[in-house]
């Protein structure tokens, strides 16, 4: 057999994350630890042999028959939903199929700010305008967090003249932030008498918004399960979606050549999840993150109060340190989390945690308050944005524009032509087809100086000429 290239790209696979390193981060199986026992097996098998295509007996997550369509079944049933589909390309594709087919071309969805970035590639390719909603800031932490049933409320009564056809709700956060999600989705079906349906992203969930009532889930099944990367799934119930929308939505964005390896993994770690051997491995998992809480919060550190426990979110503001600081001087010394932000540091445990974690962490931690610890850093300031607003020109005709690349100072009026994303969450502060004014363009000065080296000190604005539909609405 002939060896493989010695190209970083074989050599990083071989030892991803060297020797010794404490890995705190996505996907939640943790190197293989917490893969659903059916895929952990599968995975045995001889290399390549479970590569199939779309053979009748198999056939696809769009197939009426086949394996694929009964473990899909199976799963719905598990969950509470009428419907399930499996996805292949993560839950961005499953957000972006799920919002095709909630709205046509022209129509407005209420989008909160943050958003991930498929549902604005899904604005673009469906020709969908976005509604977008601020939500209530932490200046602690410099996090969104969820809104409450009043400033959904609110926010719903700013956007009824512009119609709004469905809603769109992110929970849990990245960090584990959950809303009251039952009294949202009622607040939403009651909305205008007639009411509108909700499309839950709970990339970082569990399913639980099927019980709160939404419409469309979208489950990321490396984030919340133990899956593999890129295994995902759409949930569906009630009247407010039709399935045949949703499965001409699936056909437009899904491969027609799914790997079949993916698809099982969405299966297992569904049927996983929902198995007394599965809720065992998750109350094993929260014993010990509880206990590493508890542990830590004695120590003195300030600790994110989230509803995730698997998510240990650490506020580094309070200890004058910020996130991408301690990222950045964790990462020398082998403890590897996953999402670094100027306020705050998550760790994410996993369905097993190493070994190590407790032995590992708390020592790393206490050097890192030792070594860069200071004054508390000043709160950090919200964006500047209306309750409710859309971007001034159309999401795709800004993103396709002819542009100019300008300081910041000097975007004031302009209209953004490109999304402003500083780190692979994928929550972007700044929409295409946006018009930067005065305080807009302070606060994003202000956030490049937070995220040293992921912010340029230029942005991309609409070239003058640049055709018809520049004087948006």
């Amino acid at each position: 057999m002939g060896e493989l290239p010695e190209w970083s790209l074989f050599r990083l696979l071989r030892d991803p994350g060297g020797r010794g390193g404490l890995d705190l981060h996505l996907p939640a199986h943790g190197r293989g630890r917490g893969l659903a026992p059916a895929l952990r097996a599968l995975l045995r098998r001889p290399p390549g042999s479970w590569d199939i295509p779309e053979l009748p007996a198999f056939g696809g997550p769009l197939e009426p028959e086949g394996a694929v369509a009964e473990a899909q079944a199976a799963c719905a049933a598990l969950l509470g939903a009428e419907r399930c589909w499996f996805g292949v390309n993560g839950a961005s594709g499953l957000l972006q199929a799920a919002l095709l087919a909630l709205a046509p071309p022209g129509a407005r969805v209420l989008l909160p700010r943050n958003l991930h970035r498929s549902l604005l590639h899904a604005c673009v390719l469906g020709g969908i305008e976005p509604l977008l909603f601020d939500l209530p800031f932490d200046p602690l932490t410099g996090l969104w967090l969820p809104p409450t049933a009043a400033h959904l409320e609110r926010v719903l009564a700013a956007a009824a003249p512009h119609h709004p056809v469905a809603v769109v709700l992110l929970d849990p956060t990245y960090q584990g932030l959950a809303a009251d999600l039952s009294t949202l989705v009622t607040l939403i079906h009651a909305h205008g008498g007639s009411g509108l349906p909700v499309l839950v992203d709970q990339a970082h969930g569990d399913g639980a918004a099927l019980a709160a009532g939404a419409d469309l889930v979208v489950l990321s099944l490396q984030k919340g399960g133990g899956g593999l990367a890129q295994s995902a799934a759409l949930l569906v119930q009630g009247s407010r979606i039709e399935p045949a929308r949703l499965a001409r939505s699936l056909l437009w964005l899904q491969t027609s050549s799914p790997s079949a390896l993916l698809l099982a993994s969405s299966a297992a770690a569904l049927a996983h999840g929902c198995s007394d051997a599965g809720r065992r491995q998750r109350r094993r998992a929260v014993g010990r993150a509880t206990r590493l809480r508890q542990r830590l919060e004695g120590l003195g550190f300030p600790l994110v109060a989230n509803h995730d426990p698997l998510r240990l979110v650490l506020a580094t503001g309070p200890l004058g340190i910020r996130g991408t600081e301690a990222d950045g001087w964790l990462l020398q010394r082998g403890v590897v989390a996953e999402l670094p932000e100027p306020g705050a540091l998550t760790f994410c445990l996993g369905l097993a945690p190493p070994a190590a974690l407790e032995r590992r962490l708390t020592p790393s931690l206490l050097d890192l308050r030792q070594t860069l610890g200071g004054p508390p850093l000043p709160p950090f300031a919200p964006p500047p944005l209306p309750l409710v607003a859309s971007p001034e020109l159309a999401v795709g005709l800004a993103w396709r524009s002819q542009v100019q690349e300008v300081p910041l100072a000097q975007a004031i009026g302009r209209i953004a032509a490109e999304p402003l994303c500083p780190y692979p969450p994928g929550i972007p502060l700044l929409i295409p087809g946006e018009r930067i004014d005065a305080p807009r363009a302070a606060w994003l000065e202000g956030q490049r100086a937070l995220w040293p080296g992921q912010i340029a000190d230029t942005v991309k604005v609409v070239a003058p000429a640049a055709g018809p539909g520049m004087s948006g609405r």
